[in-house]
């Protein structure tokens, strides 16, 4: 009979990986708990509308990529594609956006996309995302991007990204411009990459993130964006610039960067990396001003951002910036023999974790030889092999090893072994 496999493009996360994975995890949300954002959990199916009113009908996502079905009630389900539609859905049902209130949110989990799988691109994929409801200023902007930019800088990453900027306006603005470069652009038509032909029609925006070369060097002549931009957003956006700078971040202005979701406004943004090949961007945002109300609620200013894991643990272990500390290695290991012994294992193995609640202790279940559990305990890597017999449960008493330096094995009584242990964990 035929090995079942995982479904292509949703891989498994294996335990030499998840180190890392817990180490990114970790570091993001000590760098949001300093921002004061808290943590909000939703499920990963939603309603197919919820994501067509959100995302746009016309965007690649919808048109070509989201896991849609038929549930038992004939009602259309879809596996969220992204986060923050599902966010906004949440908030709203569940008043926490009434009475003009602020909210200050985070999510980890994951995606899922119809693409084809490649590195850093996969089927099930996982992000992490923030987003900032009820603030119009464009200090909430910058904050976003500060929260980013701690973040690299506590990863050790940031020599390997860079920060990419627009504005893309008011909806007025866009349609302006929109009108502008389908005009151009139809004089092109037949030198244009198939996408951009497509597009041409339902979301020529999208053209300017081609990455056709020749579809690119038309592009060069076209309207600027920036050029279409209405008063406000500009203004927003020389002070989102000035903010930048008096914080220290370093940008470039890419007026082609529009973003692939038809709900942002004004400021979008990017951090790209040259470190992983075509998959370049691992974490991207913007405002999103009209969302809220486009999804049933009262006028809501947003801005926020997601970041894909599996991109930035490639980038931790392609740069080299995974801290070489990182290990679940067991800490203590015992080697027991005798069923006295098991017995009083037990008991002490359960004292330290009392004592001592981020200790790793590990017994090799089963028993065995005693040669054999003492190879296993080398093979945990931990630091310390506690032996216990027969002769030393009678006595209250343990052997302590030291498997990783080169100390004298020692007897040691068990209401002694916190006082030693204490020295060293």
């Amino acid at each position: 009979m035929a090995k079942i496999q995982s479904i292509r493009g949703m891989n498994d996360l294996l335990p030499k990986d998840s180190l890392v994975w817990q180490y990114l995890e970790n570091t993001v949300h000590n760098v949001l708990n300093q921002y004061c954002y808290r943590e909000i959990r939703f499920p990963i199916l939603d309603h197919t509308e919820l994501f067509k009113r959100s995302i746009g009908e016309v965007t690649d996502i919808v048109e070509k990529e989201m896991y849609t079905f038929d549930d038992r009630n004939g009602e259309s389900i879809t596996l969220r594609p992204e986060g923050t539609a599902s966010c906004v859905r949440a908030t709203l049902q569940n008043g926490m956006l009434d009475n003009q209130q602020v909210q200050r949110l985070w999510y980890a989990g994951p995606m899922f996309r119809y693409e084809r799988p490649q590195k850093g691109r996969l089927r099930q994929f996982h992000q992490i995302g923030v987003e900032n409801f009820g603030v119009a200023t464009v200090d909430a902007d910058a904050e976003i991007i500060m929260i980013t930019a701690r973040l690299w800088k506590q990863l050790g990453l940031s020599q390997y990204v860079k920060l990419q900027l627009n504005s893309i306006g008011s909806f007025q603005s866009r349609v302006n411009y929109r009108e502008a470069l389908v005009s151009y652009l139809r004089d092109y038509f037949d030198e244009l990459d198939a996408d951009s032909q497509r597009r041409l029609e339902t979301n020529p925006l999208r053209i300017l993130d081609s990455k056709n070369s020749e579809t690119q060097r038309i592009l060069a002549q076209a309207p600027s964006l920036a050029e279409y931009l209405d008063e406000e957003s500009r203004d927003d956006f020389t002070q989102l610039q000035t903010l930048l700078n008096t914080a220290g971040i370093e940008f470039e202005l890419n007026h082609n960067l529009v973003r692939g979701l038809d709900y942002y406004n004004k400021t979008v943004f990017e951090w790209v990396t040259d470190h992983l090949g075509a998959q370049g961007t691992v974490c991207a945002g913007g405002r999103y001003d009209g969302l809220v109300e486009q999804l049933g609620g009262r006028p809501v200013a947003a801005v926020g951002f997601a970041m894909g894991i599996e991109r930035l643990c490639l980038l931790l272990q392609d740069t080299g910036s995974v801290p070489s500390e990182l290990s679940d290695a067991a800490d203590i290991f015992f080697v027991v023999a005798g069923d006295m012994a098991q017995l009083a294992s037990v008991s002490i193995s359960e004292m330290l974790r009392n004592e001592f609640p981020n200790m790793r202790i590990m017994k090799h279940c089963g028993g065995g030889k005693f040669k054999k559990q003492l190879k296993k305990a080398n093979e945990s890597g931990a630091t310390i092999a506690l032996i216990v017999g027969d002769d030393e449960a009678a006595q209250q008493q343990v052997n302590v090893k030291w498997l990783r330096e080169d100390k004298e094995q020692e007897v040691i009584a068990v209401d002694k072994l916190n006082d030693l242990l204490s020295q060293y964990f």
